[in-house]
């Protein structure tokens, strides 16, 4: 059966670059000029795309027809920068039930919506619907913490004492206990940022120790340069190695 991925949503605009510059502002992303006559935002590997058309002019009187829901990490933080850029909400943020919600306008009077599930709900859902790898790990907890407090992503504990891990809307890993875990002598997780020199700082700054590889050429601080993307490796506390790596070009 033929199947169709979500891609991206285009936003018409009689100033399409204001507008990409609001929301690379709000949700502090990146814009790309690279493809075509768009410019790009890209939100977690979701791209909102936006151009000009002679048949689109004015604002949009009719936002609730089609609404852009996005997740993000820190909705709270989000609307502080809508309210910042002088944003108009049409449902300001609020806590249902232990979920976050808020409907904005953007400036063209398109609506977006901020939703943020409990964590409680989210590992409800079970198991994601796209492939998955799985991580063993010695201690649940002290995996959940790290990866939670020091890399600062989202950890779904379950009932049967494993854990989602979410790393961003297309990727998600399980964490399970194996008491006798012996770490692979390989990279287990890469992840892709902006600037692995400004990464490795933060996770310094938190604790983290680097690994130095024999013949590699790293510098002081762990990061090898030259060979492929800058690249620099650490451990998590059941000794899995895991990479912070220069992020690619986006998909053309």
């Amino acid at each position: 059966m033929a199947t169709a991925t979500v891609n991206s949503m285009l936003l018409s605009s009689e100033n399409p670059d204001a507008l990409a510059e609001w929301y690379s502002a709000v949700f502090d992303a990146p814009v790309y000029r690279e493809m075509g006559p768009y410019a790009v935002l890209d939100l977690d590997g979701f791209f909102v795309m936006f151009d000009k058309r002679d048949d689109v002019t004015g604002p949009n009187r009719d936002g609730a027809r089609s609404i852009l829901n996005l997740e993000p990490d820190d909705p709270a933080a989000v609307a502080a920068r809508i309210d910042d850029l002088g944003g108009t909400w049409v449902s300001p943020l609020e806590n249902r039930d232990g979920h976050l919600f808020a409907t904005a306008r953007d400036p063209d009077g398109n609506w977006i919506q901020l939703i943020r599930l409990s964590d409680e709900a989210e590992a409800e859902m079970g198991a994601p619907t796209t492939p998955f790898c799985g991580v063993a790990v010695r201690n649940i907890e002290e995996a959940a913490a790290f990866y939670r407090d020091v890399l600062g992503m989202r950890v779904l504990p379950t009932a049967m004492g494993t854990a989602w891990l979410r790393i961003d809307r297309r990727t998600t890993v399980l964490l399970y206990p194996k008491p006798d875990h012996v770490p692979a002598q390989h990279t287990v997780l890469n992840l892709p940022v902006a600037d692995v020199a400004s990464a490795v700082a933060d996770l310094a700054g938190k604790g983290v120790d680097f690994l130095r590889y024999d013949g590699f050429p790293q510098d002081e601080h762990g990061v090898m340069r030259g060979r492929g993307p800058d690249i620099a490796w650490f451990t998590d506390p059941s000794g899995n190695v895991v990479s912070v790596l220069a992020a690619g070009p986006p998909p053309q």
